[in-house]
């Protein structure tokens, strides 16, 4: 019996104090060399998208994968920034003017998952992001929201880690991060790259924005380049599509899952284009662009593709994370001045709506308004230069859309993290 007392009372005693004893009064208990299975690395390798073999710019059936997952294994992709580009912290604006857009996106992969079928899904959960030391925010000639308004090159240079983003371009900034893949998507098969081929086709020939397939720095060289087999079939990585593709959502943050619809077996999963941070819009056609490492892990649904007509996502408290703990907001509306033709409804004509000083339900011209608004209120109330509060909308501001009902002026707010100001 009291041997039995003696052993209920030792085993009582809290662990930590039976790990002294065991151990002649020396805790050694460590589990760092304790390790789970390793993952699957897709690496980067090379200056460029070009001289890396796990790496392309166009999205074709055709492109071959590059490694192979199990459902549920983690994996991770090196990616590069969104441009494919040479800049650093000593860039000028004149390197910004010598991007070329050809290159843009590099995106690594793709990823084939066992069992995986055309008419499934995946869910892809995105576990982290490692962001590099480098990352920019540049304006580029004839590209973003107000193209026709800043026309000349600018750049600003940003130092990165895990908690914010600061530069000497910037003064007083700090913007936190909130990572995400800018890029991420999968692979159609044929017939959907022929419906996506035809419609964008059509809107170019009624004057619309597209970019048509453009073999010059297109990879895979041997299918989508000059000389390529596929050259007039390999689509740009510029607008999303039902596959994913640049959604630029910034609410895909670590710890969301990601639902995308299975054209090919194996799925064919790419991603690239990593942001460190970004406003909702993404304004200035940048957010702050890195090369990152990024974890992420997929599981197959059976048949899922038949309730996933495009790209859906899910997650827990993100968003709460995501909102800032001190705004400041502008509205937009859909009115200008007389005479004037917006720079995205130029392919319309401008016969009706030149004239007119109000335009019916226009979401784009009141987010345009929201933008410029918020532009006016940096310079004037923070004194930042125009080019400045135009990359600060771009990657700390947010358009959200108000209302869509209340005819003609439906309404877009742009809403100002204001933590980004330190003092």
């Amino acid at each position: 019996m009291k041997h039995h007392l003696k052993s209920n009372t030792v085993w009582a005693l809290p662990l930590s104090v039976l790990l002294m004893v065991s151990s002649g009064g020396i805790a050694r208990a460590d589990t760092s060399d304790v390790k789970g299975p390793a993952p699957v690395v897709v690496a980067k390798s090379g200056e460029h998208c070009k001289d890396d073999p796990n790496c392309f710019n166009r999205i074709h059936y055709a492109v071959k994968p590059v490694a192979h997952v199990q459902p549920g294994q983690l994996f991770i992709l090196e990616t590069r920034d969104g441009l494919d580009s040479d800049l650093n912290f000593e860039s000028t604006a004149e390197d910004v003017a010598a991007v070329d857009l050809n290159r843009c996106h590099p995106l690594t992969g793709p990823v084939y998952v066992e069992g995986a079928k055309r008419g499934d899904s995946i869910d892809v959960t995105v576990v982290d992001i490692a962001p590099d030391d480098f990352g920019s925010t540049t304006i580029v000639p004839g590209f973003g929201f107000l193209r026709d308004i800043f026309r000349d090159p600018y750049i600003v240079h940003w130092n990165l880690n895990r908690l914010e983003a600061t530069s000497k371009d910037m003064p007083g900034i700090s913007v936190p991060m909130n990572a995400f893949m800018g890029t991420v998507g999968v692979l159609p098969d044929k017939p959907e790259l022929d419906k996506w081929l035809k419609r964008e086709q059509e809107l170019a020939d009624a004057g619309g924005a597209v970019l048509t397939p453009q073999p010059v720095e297109a990879l895979p060289a041997d299918l989508c380049g000059v000389d390529g087999t596929a050259k007039a079939e390999c689509v740009r990585t510029v607008p999303p599509r039902e596959n994913g593709g640049n959604l630029d959502t910034k609410e895909t943050v670590v710890g969301t899952t990601i639902h995308f619809p299975c054209y090919i077996d194996g799925c064919g999963l790419f991603a690239g284009d990593v942001h460190f941070a970004m406003g909702g819009g993404e304004v200035a056609g940048t957010a702050i662009e890195m090369g990152a490492r990024v974890t992420l892990r997929a599981e197959v649904t059976r048949g899922g593709a038949a309730s996933l007509p495009t790209v859906q996502f899910e997650g827990g408290a993100e968003l709460k994370k995501l909102a800032p703990s001190s705004f400041y907001a502008v509205t937009g509306l859909p009115i200008k001045q007389k005479g004037d033709l917006p720079v995205f409804e130029t392919y319309l004509g401008g016969t009706k709506i030149a004239p007119l000083a109000n335009l019916s339900e226009d979401l784009t011209l009141a987010a345009r308004n929201a933008t410029l608004n918020m532009i006016d209120y940096l310079v004037r109330s923070k004194g930042l230069t125009p080019e400045q509060a135009y990359v600060l909308t771009s990657v700390a501001a947010d358009l959200n859309v108000a209302q869509v009902v209340d005819v003609p002026n439906v309404g877009v707010t742009a809403i100002l993290n204001r933590d980004v100001f330190k003092d």
